[in-house]
């Protein structure tokens, strides 16, 4: 089981939200806040929060950008990751993944089902990783983003967690490239 090792210091990321959707705002964006919420309780940065519509080219040209980005480690996206014909989440940022993360959906699934049964087949929540920048897709409701970030993103981010966590990696996740953005940084 993992724990928090107190004898490491915490180092804060810098995570992006995108929310997806077509019908939100700013304004009304539960899902979104949910993460942002979670994101600064923790001690992390909210390096930006975006919302965009359930199209693949407008979903890829923001993840795109962030991937770029050297001040963003983390994307997090809530919505548009079910079965339904504008629901185009997954198609949008898959293609993007250097690496897979099979276990983030099956972790996520895990822990849905305990919550809501059967009813978490209706999620494709999806993960990877591109250009040195973890993604995280997940789906649209409030507690799934609740659930995604409670139960699996909060220990994972979180360069304390033992026996092992996505932080202390983070330096090498490029070393193939050759590229900038993860050099000099130091776990």
């Amino acid at each position: 089981m993992a724990s928090i090792d107190e004898s490491k210091q915490f180092i804060a990321l810098n995570i992006a939200v995108l929310t997806v959707s077509d019908t939100r705002s700013l304004a009304d964006d539960k899902s979104g806040q949910t993460l942002a919420d979670r994101i600064l309780g923790a001690g992390h940065h909210l390096a930006a929060r975006e919302i965009v519509t359930d199209d693949v080219e407008a979903i890829r040209a923001v993840i795109r950008r962030w991937i770029a980005d050297a001040g963003v480690d983390v994307v997090i996206t809530t919505g548009g990751t079910g079965f339904t014909g504008r629901d185009v989440t997954p198609e949008a940022v898959e293609p993007l993944f250097e690496k897979r993360m099979d276990g983030f959906s099956i972790a996520f699934h895990m822990m849905s089902h305990a919550k809501i049964g059967t009813s978490t087949i209706q999620s494709r929540a999806t993960a990877g990783v591109a250009g040195a920048t973890y993604i995280f897709c997940l789906p649209g409701s409030p507690g799934a983003c609740r659930d995604g970030w409670d139960g699996i993103l909060a220990a994972q981010l979180d360069y304390r967690t033992r026996p092992c966590n996505f932080v202390e990696i983070m330096p090498r996740l490029d070393e193939h490239l050759r590229r900038p953005k993860a050099q000099g940084a130091t776990v």
